[in-house]
């Protein structure tokens, strides 16, 4: 790829929603509102099972901890947008960048890999519903859960690791709200084609 400029970048602009800056104010009440009803429910779901006795089996238990990466989920991204409306600056550093952009797919990662395991719950409950007690287990719920978050975390680590070494060297104007991917690499100034090799391979291994 062609350099376009020789001056490495340290800070990103979040473009955001440039064509309706007239409803950055309902935008903000809208995304505020919504954020806190996300985070309410999914705290109230973690809560109950946590509580309640009777929901202690393997599907309340995966269920349990997609709730906590849903919180954490929309965290990651919702009050960085909301701080970009109300102060109007959409200013975001090198670090903070790869940081939201880290974070956001360790989630999105364990969150597919968790949603497999709750996958296999199912397969084994209804094909195999003998067994079931025997097969799913506190022990194996928890092995579980751990590869999932441990997969989801490492595969964001080693993509963000090939993401991070790349040179951003203008413009340094990010066309999304957040910190994403294929906005992230449109903004290199290097070849990006070992990142995306990398991003597509780690993805495939996710989702299969």
């Amino acid at each position: 790829m062609e350099e376009k400029n020789s001056t490495r970048v340290h800070m990103f602009l979040l473009l955001g929603f440039p064509a309706l800056p007239d409803l950055h104010v309902l935008f903000s009440i809208v995304f505020l509102l919504t954020y806190i009803l996300t985070v309410l429910e999914n705290v109230v779901i973690v809560a109950l099972i946590k509580t309640n006795c009777e929901l202690y089996k393997p599907m309340s238990f995966f269920l349990g901890h997609l709730s906590f990466i849903e919180v954490w989920y929309v965290s990651v991204t919702i009050p960085k947008l909301l701080a970009n409306f109300i102060t109007e600056d959409r200013s975001i550093s090198f670090v903070g960048c790869m940081t939201q952009l880290f974070f956001f797919s360790s989630f999105m990662c364990t969150e597919c890999v968790l949603l497999s395991a709750m996958a296999y719950d199912r397969y084994v409950a209804i094909c195999q519903p003998l067994r079931y007690p025997v097969m799913m287990t506190y022990q194996m719920c928890v092995y579980l859960v751990v590869v999932s978050w441990f997969s989801g975390f490492t595969v964001s680590l080693i993509k963000i690791s090939f993401i991070s070494e790349l040179n951003f060297c203008g413009p340094h104007v990010i066309i999304h709200f957040f910190c994403d991917v294929s906005p992230v690499l449109n903004l290199a100034c290097t070849d990006t084609s070992l990142a995306e090799m990398v991003d597509f391979v780690l993805a495939l291994f996710i989702l299969l």
